[in-house]
């Protein structure tokens, strides 16, 4: 074999790992929304649900429309609820992990502007893999100020209603 085609045999090897090596690491995002705000408010939560293919770790997030954006945990500590940033949140292989108002969160902080509903929030997720390999995922969330209907969920507030009715 010449040294040409071998060198041209090593050079596409090469390409096909690295190609292999660079695909993005991605998570699927159901359920996502960012809660309106209002003017003079300067942060704000995003919410979704993540479902990993593979284990990861969220390790942080971003979004223009925020001076800081942050992953966030709430919980009871004795009587007191308190919110805290986390360095990751763990992202295991199949399980869904709910991102929730009264949990983990994504907080928006030192807003730019209001968050309007209607308008879409960019927010790039920052993802770890159990090799060290990080990569991004931006996610376009709708603002609203309340969460989205589930397909076959019925809406809490429908629901508590007709709990009502005789």
């Amino acid at each position: 074999m010449s040294h040409r085609l071998k060198f041209f045999a090593l050079s596409a090897f090469l390409a096909s790992v690295c190609t292999a090596q660079a695909q993005p690491t991605t998570v699927k995002v159901e359920a996502a929304w960012a809660r309106t705000s209002v003017p003079g408010q300067m942060g704000t939560g995003a919410f979704m649900t993540l479902t990993a293919s593979q284990p990861l770790k969220l390790t942080g997030v971003s979004s223009p429309v925020a001076g800081v954006a942050e992953v966030h945990e709430m919980k009871m500590d004795g009587d007191v609820m308190k919110m805290r940033a986390i360095p990751h949140l763990d992202l295991p292989a199949g399980k869904p992990v709910q991102l929730k108002p009264g949990g983990y969160h994504v907080m928006l902080l030192d807003l730019k502007a209001p968050l309007t509903v209607g308008s879409t929030v960019p927010v790039t997720l920052q993802l770890q893999d159990a090799t060290g390999q990080r990569s991004s995922q931006l996610v376009q969330l709708p603002v609203s100020a309340r969460p989205p209907a589930v397909p076959g969920k019925p809406d809490d507030a429908a629901s508590r209603m007709d709990a009502h009715k005789p």
